[in-house]
């Protein structure tokens, strides 16, 4: 099976699950925590034009929405976005949502001040290619937010194995409670052999940005302590959340 068709099946069995984590965010200080990196970092202006892209069950469309901002959310998958319209109508919020392949957006350039994604690229199956999409449909000083880690450099590196299990094993000890994906063998199947499970990051993303054309780069290491709780910072010890941003 085609690769991008893998993704797109895995993706939407997890729809439903991810939606009652956001939630679990959006009622505890992650939902400010979210919001306050969002307004440090984003461009000038109001309201903003601001492209979600994987918005999942739609936590940025949700957090931008509310700020006032005209939203609009991809994502690959129907399950995703249903759950995502569904969430930002419970708060009486409103978006634009569109089933799109990231790699290929049908919008025009400079359509949009700000795009955001938050633990989307690590699944993309060419994320140069769409750093390159993502600059061409943003406004000249319209800016580029992605927020991840180094999900899966565990499958292709013993060192970071390592560590992650040295996490996993310490979380038991404290009684820490990993919450499951729905077919976990698959998802490390295909993650095992995605472009960015193999790289280091955001120090790979800091030149893809700039091979994109960015002509301002923002990066930085680590997050985590300003948006995980206090059991994703055991769980998650190896595998900090950074920010890779950039300026067109």
């Amino acid at each position: 099976m085609e690769m991008q068709t893998r993704i797109k099946n895995y993706w939407e069995g997890e729809a439903s699950r991810y939606s009652e984590g956001i939630w679990r965010e959006m009622n505890s200080f992650k939902k400010q925590a979210w919001a306050g990196l969002i307004q440090r970092y984003r461009p000038a202006g109001n309201p903003l034009k601001v492209l979600d892209i994987g918005t999942g069950p739609g936590f940025f469309a949700m957090l931008t929405a509310e700020m006032g901002h005209k939203v609009t959310a991809t994502d690959c998958t129907q399950n995703m976005l249903l759950e995502a319209q569904n969430n930002l109508e419970q708060l009486g919020l409103r978006a634009e949502y569109v089933l799109m392949d990231s790699h290929a957006l049908s919008f025009a350039d400079d359509s949009f001040d700000l795009i955001l994604c938050r633990n989307l690229t690590w699944t993309l199956r060419d994320p140069q290619t769409a750093y390159r999409e993502w600059h061409r449909v943003l406004k000249p000083k319209g800016r580029l937010l992605v927020f991840d880690a180094n999900w899966n450099l565990r499958l292709n590196d013993p060192e970071w194995q390592a560590r992650y299990l040295a996490d996993m094993a310490e979380a038991e000890r404290r009684g820490i409670h990993r919450r499951g994906h729905v077919d976990p063998a698959e998802g490390e199947r295909i993650a095992k052999d995605l472009f960015l499970s193999s790289r280091l990051r955001p120090h790979w993303d800091a030149g893809a940005l700039i091979d994109a054309g960015f002509k301002e780069i923002f990066i930085n290491m680590d997050i985590s302590d300003l948006v995980r709780d206090e059991d994703d910072k055991v769980l998650y010890r190896s595998t900090p959340m950074f920010l890779a941003g950039g300026e067109k």
